[in-house]
């Protein structure tokens, strides 16, 4: 069916997980599974066009458009904005260009350029959001020979090349990323205010002491902050994908309960309409019609299933159980009330009694089987083959996580009429 075709019906496309889907297309723009059709990032890629799908569809993320692109022009102008910060060190430059020729002042100015070179290095790549944090070790030796070059600048620039000071404690902040660069700037302060009064000649600079502290505290907390953006990135990034894993989780258990029992009650209708063919038409007519329902009730309860729209009742769940037993020529003692179970276990025990019922029908070759309800408790006996110590399949595995989910459990063995015994309950153990 063409997608005009689908509007004309009134069915809006369907939307699973973070891909969007239009009835009818397969899943690919072309007609056939994900043919023609790539997906980068939020967005789509058809044959011709791009298919913009929402970021809303998926948790936790709620702009529009490509993602990364703001993230690939921070990573630019972020380092950018930071190296700008290197223009301050045009005061110790000025002061030593200004100087009297001579080896202090080359050295002086080599050293006002290195320290320069030395801050954008760090900036470049250990500033942002995917900077990393450099060894201790490491970092106390680059830090050290920053120091130096501090050092080496005042030889001509006199007091005016401790500013450099102020870009060693900007470095040990996005080196070290831990409270333990304050101290340093703590460390460059003292300097600061008892240098120039040792060294004749120099001027004092106790203003210096302000932006030491204010440059240092601000980048500081900016690292923090960013750090803390990134590891809650990180942190919805993982919910997002947990949340995509436990849909995948509940289609596959929906899945197997649904086709599981519907194919296995088909099968025993339709092999018994074989048998009936020959000794009563009308009755093997009666069940193939049966059978044709249950294939358009599993059709459906697969579309249900998809759009999360679909219902499992206990009663209707009771009323099929009989009618599969009585298909299948088993003696079945059920419930005609559901009337004692509270609302908040109806829904657990029509899974049980669905999952309960096909095994009995595909494994436990049973002539009896008795289902048994109180407030709290269902349980399903037969007279079959019993357990036979195989590992429980997806099909129990997903009725007791469904069984966690409300505060129950699922117990497995051997019953009273001979055969296997499931028991789905709240109450605790021994209080049966």
């Amino acid at each position: 069916m063409t997608h005009e075709h689908d509007v004309e019906a009134g069915r809006r496309p369907v939307t699973v997980g973070a891909v969007r889907r239009e009835p009818g297309t397969g899943g690919g723009p072309s007609g056939t599974p994900g043919a023609g059709r790539r997906v980068r990032g939020d967005w789509a890629e058809g044959d011709s066009a791009m298919w913009p799908t929402r970021r809303d569809e998926t948790p936790y993320a709620p702009e529009w458009g490509p993602p990364g692109r703001a993230r690939r022009v921070m990573r630019v102008v972020g380092p950018i904005m930071g190296v700008v910060w290197a223009v301050f060190l045009l005061q110790p430059w000025q002061s030593a260009w200004a100087s009297p020729p001579g080896w202090e002042r080359t050295v002086s100015l080599l050293a006002v350029a290195g320290l320069a070179l030395s801050f954008a290095w760090v900036v470049l790549t250990h500033a942002g959001p995917h900077g990393t944090r450099m060894e201790t070790g490491r970092a106390a030796l680059f830090l050290s020979g920053q120091c130096v070059l501090v050092a080496l600048a005042c030889l001509a620039a006199d007091q005016d090349g401790l500013v450099g000071l102020v870009f060693v404690c900007v470095s040990a902040v996005f080196l070290l990323r831990d409270p333990r660069a304050l101290l340093l700037a703590i460390v460059a302060s003292v300097a600061v205010v008892v240098v120039p009064r040792l060294v004749p000649g120099w001027d004092t600079i106790d203003d210096l002491v302000i932006s030491v502290f204010l440059a240092t505290i601000a980048v500081f907390g900016f690292t923090q902050l960013v750090l803390r953006n990134r590891q809650l990135q990180l942190a919805r990034d993982e919910v997002a994908v947990l949340a995509v894993e436990r849909e995948r989780e509940r289609i596959a258990r929906d899945m197997h309960d649904i086709l599981g029992h519907s194919l296995t009650v088909i099968s025993v209708k339709a092999e018994l309409a074989s048998r009936l063919f020959e000794v009563d038409a009308d009755r093997a007519r009666a069940e193939i019609l049966e059978v044709q329902a249950l294939a358009r009730s599993a059709l459906a309860d697969v579309r249900g299933m998809v759009t999360a729209t679909r219902a499992v009742t206990l009663a209707g769940e009771l009323a099929g159980a009989r009618q599969a037993f009585d298909s299948a020529a088993i003696e079945a003692d059920v419930p005609g009330t559901i009337e004692e179970v509270p609302d908040r276990l109806r829904e657990l025990f029509a899974w049980a009694i669905r999952e309960g019922t096909t095994n009995v029908l595909r494994h436990s070759a049973a002539s009896h089987v008795r289902v048994t309800m109180t407030p709290d408790t269902l349980t399903i006996d037969d007279d079959g083959a019993g357990p036979d110590g195989d590992t429980p399949g997806n099909g129990l595995h997903g009725l007791t996580e469904r069984a966690r989910q409300v505060g129950a459990r699922v117990e497995m063995s051997r019953g009273p009429l001979g055969g296997y015994r499931l028991l789905v309950t709240t109450a605790p153990d021994g209080a049966r």
